[in-house]
């Protein structure tokens, strides 16, 4: 067996025991995760050959310490701290309500979706956007009786619209960067793939909506006593840095420092009840961080063997036509987020090879780098182990793979992109 081969085994495992997991548990919470990778991580220095085991584990390390990789432990400690005393003092439920006083209720699902691409639009990162809204949109979907993995799943989908666009994402950035285009070249090609699919998701929340149970709104129980405007403060400060434009970890720090200010004011807590807060927000993100690390460990470990190398071979060897090179680019990057669970890095990985091919039969870079962006936005979109997924489930205290099925907007996106492959439309 080639050895390019063996060293996918640990994929295949992967997603096996995921499929199991979810079969038997309905759905796979962070613990069963973090097994699942544990298994995984064990199953791939096993299979590592030709070294030492203190070398296998030292390749196997090095994954967890890539610069995005660290960001997002960065990111998601921060998260954790700013969810856990903001709730403490009541500013997710306050900004529910102010949420629900503002939109009409028969029109919340669309509206956090439309407010979600606005945000991920302009902070250009689909994390950010979801530490921003997500705990907002738990909250909305108690008061309002919606389903919470359907409310979580309106979130996702319209952060990565953002992602996937901004002329500030990672990556919109990689992918032009490798492919030779410019920013402005790369949107326009990209928003004529991707606007279809928003506009059939925004009108299928509203239907869906409609179809909803409405159990609370505000306006009845008298708005400005629901809504404290003090414990609004962090949540808005945090939207309103957020849609300038500032720095996920910038913002999240402004966050954190409100909470702590504004909950001391209001008595909601002293400066130790903050520690204790945001102490247990940043260990209720731990298995979240480990699954990041094991996932990045286990793609160095398989980028070492030759995993990735083998694929995008057996990938390009078959192209014949035009048509079949843009469904190896998208197959390629596809492949490379299942992998490394991080749409940044699969495009990285596989960027040079997309533009050789891309160069090969002639098409045009603006369209290999929106090829390149939006399939890997689709992927992560989906992937039950992505960031974007664990972190809406650890914030919505549900399993990320329960969300999966309401993910409407990657689904159509992923539509969107092999209609344009099938039709020659670009």
């Amino acid at each position: 067996m080639p050895k390019g081969l063996i060293a996918l085994t640990p994929i295949a495992v992967m997603i096996v025991l995921l499929i199991v997991c979810s079969v038997y548990y309905g759905g796979v919470s962070n613990a069963p995760l973090l097994f699942v990778f544990v298994l995984t991580a064990v199953i791939s220095i096993s299979l590592t050959r030709g070294m030492p085991f203190k070398e296998r584990v030292a390749v196997f390390s090095r994954g967890a310490g890539s610069p995005n990789l660290l960001l997002m432990v960065w990111i998601f400690m921060l998260a954790g701290s700013f969810a856990a005393t903001a709730q403490e003092m009541g500013a997710a439920e306050a900004m529910v309500n102010l949420t629900l006083l503002v939109l009409p209720v028969k029109f919340a699902l669309t509206g956090l979706f439309l407010a979600a691409c606005v945000t991920s639009l302009c902070m250009g990162t689909s994390v950010g956007t979801i530490v921003a809204l997500m705990p907002i949109a738990a909250g909305l979907a108690d008061k309002t009786g919606m389903g919470l993995p359907l409310v979580a799943a309106a979130v996702v989908g319209g952060a990565f619209f953002g992602g996937n666009l901004s002329f500030i994402s990672d990556t919109t950035i990689v992918s032009t960067q490798t492919q030779g285009c410019k920013l402005s070249d790369k949107f326009r090609f990209n928003v004529i793939m991707v606007m279809p699919a928003a506009i059939i998701v925004a009108i299928l929340y509203i239907f869906i909506n409609h179809q909803s149970p409405i159990s609370f709104s505000p306006l009845e129980e008298g708005p400005w006593e629901v809504i404290p405007i003090t414990k609004v403060i962090p949540y808005l400060t945090v939207l309103i840095c957020a849609a300038c434009g500032v720095d996920v970890l910038v913002v999240l720090v402004i966050g954190c420092a409100l909470t702590c200010i504004t909950g001391m004011l209001d008595g909601s807590y002293d400066l130790m009840g903050w520690i204790t807060g945001s102490l247990n927000g940043i260990m209720g993100m731990s298995e979240l961080i480990l699954i990041s690390m094991l996932a990045g460990e286990i793609f160095a470990l398989i980028s070492h063997n030759g995993g990735l190398e083998y694929v995008i071979d057996r990938i390009t060897r078959r192209v014949k036509t035009r048509a079949g090179a843009e469904w190896s680019i998208c197959g390629l990057v596809a492949f490379a987020n299942l992998c490394t669970a991080n749409n940044t890095i699969a495009i990285l990985s596989v960027g040079d090879i997309a533009r050789r091919v891309a160069e090969q039969y002639d098409i045009d870079p603006r369209r290999s780098a929106s090829l390149l962006d939006t399939t890997s936005c689709c992927a992560q979109g989906l992937l039950p182990y992505g960031a974007q997924l664990l972190m809406a489930g650890s914030l919505a205290g549900i399993s990320a793979i329960s969300i999966i099925p309401w993910l409407f907007y990657p689904m159509l996106l992923a539509l969107s992109v092999i209609a344009t492959i099938i039709t020659h439309r670009h």
